[in-house]
């Protein structure tokens, strides 16, 4: 099962601002929902909070196995599987039997994959200080990128944005 996670973060590296996305990018959503649910059986880890500021329309994200972290053994929510750590999530999508398993956010669920994963999609929104909440530190030295696609800011895009896979070297 590949294991990748996707992330949209500023050039400050500010992913979420007051439990929502700071920007709405319509290039990049529809990236997001091409990529997750892809030519095959997906699922999504994220955490509660990033569950939480789902629209209700799009909750559970549909065509994909929903995967929530929470730390709370008691919450449970309708077409969501529950997972209280780090390896009962992947556990879970082998389960399901996944080709592909996405780790969507918050930071500290990043946090606990990026060892994990063997590529990082990365759409960098060309503006700073758009949030409060940070994807985690890590070194890209360890990690090869390739330069996907470059958009200028638009009437759907508030912003120019660069598209990037880093893969593990």
């Amino acid at each position: 099962m590949k294991m990748a996670m996707i992330v949209a973060m500023d050039e400050d590296g500010c992913i979420g601002n007051q439990g929502t996305l700071p920007w709405r990018l319509k290039s990049d959503m529809a990236r997001f929902k091409t990529l997750t649910e892809s030519d095959g059986f997906n699922a999504v880890i994220m955490g509660r909070k990033t569950w939480d500021s789902l629209p209700d329309a799009f909750r559970p994200l549909p065509e994909r196995v929903n995967i929530v972290m929470s730390r709370d053994s008691e919450w449970s929510a309708e077409d969501a599987d529950t997972a209280l750590y780090d390896g009962r999530a992947i556990e879970i999508a082998y389960a399901e039997a996944c080709d592909e398993c996405w780790v969507i956010g918050g930071a500290q669920i990043y946090s606990m994959f990026l060892e994990r994963v063997e590529e990082v999609h990365v759409t960098t929104v060309h503006t700073s200080g758009s949030g409060d909440v940070k994807f985690p530190e890590w070194d890209r030295n360890t990690w090869a990128e390739e330069v996907v696609e470059k958009l200028a800011a638009d009437e759907d895009n508030a912003f120019a944005t660069t598209y990037s896979i880093w893969r593990k070297l």
